[in-house]
């Protein structure tokens, strides 16, 4: 059994379905897998999916576990009394497998969104550790270890203040006792710069703070549970304030491109948020352009925290870091690097939403590849609608230099 406990998922998952639970109960969504790795053949993991999916389907909180969520001081007491009886419901996922489908995998996850939320992080994980248990008999872990004994001795010489990283690594780590080994190693060689992760079930086990918001499957709901499409942005972001009244306050900046995220983070958003998070596209850039935005509505950047989640290497933490820190807040969330880096290839698996409410819904990132959708149309009219044109080719020199 590869998810041992409900709480085995990133912490945005229950702060979103919070706000699912209050303010949209009603949504009806549709989620569907996509593998990113090329001539990759999936189809051999279809049946023990389906065994691990029913014992992730039997699964309930505990009640140390429920009382774990409600000391957390944002989420609600009546959205952790509905966790007391939630359990997850494999009806809601379809999976094929053969030849006929790309990557020879298939999975579509389709009902209430309050009942589909946790599906997403589960079903990746289980997928990435049944693929390596087939694909690498016998795993060389010491291989692993030098690696990460490496990473902790190159984060260890920065004597800058403010240098934090994170785990955000679960979704495509290597397995469950790795991603175990690899936070407790960090916990344990770097207290004062590892600063938590994403995964709850850890962040409990291992005594580590957990950390997450918001993801990219909130906005894009939010073109469809919103008013009209043009404002569905600053909606997601109105109705995450009211919710939380001050917690959680990172917003993410890539749905529609950096540059609409810009023209909706007006000076009351400026205000509002703690900082934003960084998941496509070039991060020097990005980050110029937060920051030239923040001393246009007269907001000292050093006051603000500015989040880094995309690919990232330790090579390229300490580029950003040193590049970045006199100059506003900074963090860093490292995910298949952490978990997942024991010289093998990781798989690129995402799950996306694609629907709401019988409705397209997409997401058009700052990199080409992490468009996500199943309606090019839709994409299209997204695109004019806020002023997003197609990247044609992401300059990658960054990543080259790094």
């Amino acid at each position: 059994m590869i998810i041992r406990s409900l709480l085995d998922t990133d912490l945005y998952k229950f702060t979103m379905m919070q706000v699912v639970l209050h303010k949209f109960p009603a949504a009806d969504v549709e989620y569907r897998f996509k593998c990113r790795s090329r001539n990759v053949d999936l189809s051999f993991l279809a049946e023990p999916l389906r065994k691990q999916l029913r014992a992730l389907c039997s699964l309930r909180f505990s009640q140390e576990e429920l009382a774990y969520l409600r000391n957390m001081r944002f989420l609600a007491s009546d959205f952790v009394d509905l966790l007391e009886l939630f359990q997850l419901n494999e009806r809601f996922v379809h999976i094929d497998s053969g030849a006929h489908i790309e990557n020879g995998l298939a999975i579509t996850i389709k009902g209430p969104w309050l009942h589909t939320i946790l599906f997403e992080i589960p079903v990746l994980e289980i997928i990435s550790e049944l693929y390596f248990r087939h694909m690498v008999k016998q795993p060389d872990f010491d291989e692993g270890r030098k690696r990460l004994t490496r990473k902790i001795r190159l984060f260890d010489n920065i004597q800058e203040a403010g240098f934090k990283i994170a785990d955000y690594g679960a979704r495509r780590r290597f397995s469950y006792a790795w991603q175990e080994e690899v936070l407790h190693t960090l916990h344990e060689k770097l207290p004062e710069k590892f600063v938590g992760t994403s995964n709850v079930h850890f962040a409990r086990l291992l005594g580590i703070t957990p950390l997450g918001t918001m993801a990219h499957e909130y906005l894009q709901a939010c073109q469809a549970v919103g008013p009209r499409l043009r404002d569905s942005q600053s909606f997601a972001l109105n109705t995450w304030a009211r919710e939380y009244r001050g917690d959680l306050g990172i917003a993410l900046s890539d749905v529609y491109s950096m540059n609409a995220f810009l023209r909706d983070f007006d000076l009351f958003f400026c205000k509002l948020f703690d900082g934003v998070r960084h998941d496509s596209g070039n991060p020097f850039e990005w980050g110029d352009k937060l920051i030239a935005h923040y001393e246009k509505m007269r907001i000292n950047p050093e006051t603000k925290t500015m989040i880094f989640s995309d690919s990232l290497t330790p090579e390229l933490v300490i580029q950003l870091f040193r590049y970045f820190h006199k100059r506003a807040g900074v963090s860093f969330g490292i995910g298949t690097n952490f978990t997942n880096d024991l010289g093998y290839t990781p798989l690129q698996n995402v799950i996306k939403m694609v629907r709401c409410n019988g409705q397209p819904v997409a997401k058009l990132s700052d990199s080409p590849e992490k468009t996500t959708t199943d309606d090019p149309m839709y994409v299209n009219y997204l695109r004019e609608v806020f002023q997003s044109p197609e990247t044609l080719a992401d300059d990658l020199s960054w990543k080259e230099k790094s």
